[in-house]
């Protein structure tokens, strides 16, 4: 039994090189609203970070202000992507304690942070690559994100929201080799369980194939697959992903909609671009899926995925790499009774991920 409890995702830090073109993105794509900010004006003098706020998701955009630091040495090696997934917890220093005791390497300890809000305790571990977990205690913080930030006016920069709820689940790509070492650490360290498994027999086409293992803490708020490549005769995905980010890393966030149709058109007319599903999968769909409530031709025109499982359904859709480097992505879903991750669909995303490959001409 663990000396603290995950109450949820806190938030996920990304390192970007220009983090005001890249807030503007997130608050204009995808409906995002500035909530908070620390820069030279707040007396911050290595990095400005924006705070972006939709429902539960909160997204933390950073880029450095000094040459040959380490933010900077990190996305010249990864180019823009995940660096920090922050979760909330309701002892920071219980979790930081714990989790080193059996091992885990420490960023930071503890600390305790405080403005005119309140406080807040953060700590920081070493995950997989240079990934890493920060532990948020903010039960005596009433500001709008965290200490050392300044709050936005909310008259300013107004996002239209696109109905992003919260955030699903987190995806790692390891190399080849390293899942079963990084689901171990999740064991092991954080006393999580493996709560659904694919194999290279699972998930694969005539060219590539890939393994994964979703690991979920224990009232299974937290879940996060844990992928690696399987031998085939061209490049996987996951392996793309490992020559471009040279290193493990978050592959993709996946956030939930109560409307996947209504939010899938609105991030279109934002200019969001997505995945192309090929029309033929939508010729046996009602055999295979059964009765939904979504009109078939919508999901096709829109490209929406449909998976079941005994409990019910799921739609998803994957976005395009958000970056020049075919690295981090997104994924939409809405889950209607569903528990599962869309393994029925996961031959016909590989289909069209290789396509996107064979342009980069990376398959």
């Amino acid at each position: 039994m663990n000396s603290f409890k995950i109450n949820g995702f806190d938030h996920c830090e990304l390192y970007v090189s220009n983090a005001k073109q890249a807030s503007h993105f997130y608050r204009t794509a995808f409906g995002f609203q500035p909530i908070a900010y620390r820069g030279l004006e707040t007396n911050s003098r290595d990095r400005v970070s924006y705070v972006l706020k939709q429902n539960k998701i909160r997204y933390v955009i950073t880029s450095p202000l000094n040459e040959n630091s380490p933010i900077g040495n990190h996305i010249n090696c990864h180019g823009d992507g995940v660096k920090d997934v922050s979760l909330t917890v309701t002892n920071a220093e219980n979790a930081w304690k714990e989790t080193t005791s059996k091992g885990a390497v420490s960023v930071k300890e503890p600390t305790l942070i405080e403005d005119g809000y309140g406080e807040a305790v953060v700590a920081t571990i070493q995950t997989f690559g240079e990934t890493t977990h920060t532990f948020v205690e903010r039960k005596n913080y009433h500001g709008a994100f965290l200490p050392g930030f300044e709050m936005y006016d909310p008259k300013e920069l107004v996002a239209e929201p696109t109905g992003l709820i919260h955030i699903d689940h987190i995806v790692g790509n390891q190399p080849d080799g390293q899942m079963q070492a990084v689901c171990d650490f999740y064991e092991q360290i954080f006393g999580w369980h493996r709560y659904w498994t694919v194999d290279d027999k699972d998930i694969n086409t005539e060219y590539s194939a890939l393994r994964s293992i979703v690991m979920a803490n224990d009232n299974e708020i937290i879940k996060m697959p844990i992928n690696e490549p399987a031998d085939g005769i061209k490049k996987s995905q996951i392996q793309e992903f490992i020559d471009y980010y040279k290193n493990a890393g978050i592959q993709h966030i996946a956030m939930s909609t109560k409307n996947i149709i209504k939010t899938v058109k609105k991030l279109k007319s934002n200019g969001v671009e997505f995945l192309p599903t090929p029309k033929s999968y939508y010729d046996l769909l009602s055999e295979r899926i059964g009765v939904i409530d979504e009109e078939i031709s919508t999901l096709k025109e829109l490209g929406i995925l449909v998976d079941k499982d005994e409990s019910g359904y799921m739609l998803q859709i994957f976005t395009k790499p958000v970056q020049d480097r075919p690295t981090l992505f997104y994924e939409i879903i809405q889950r209607k009774g569903s528990n599962s991750f869309g393994k029925g669909n996961f031959k016909a995303l590989f289909k069209s991920i290789e396509r996107e490959q064979e342009l980069r001409g990376n398959l």
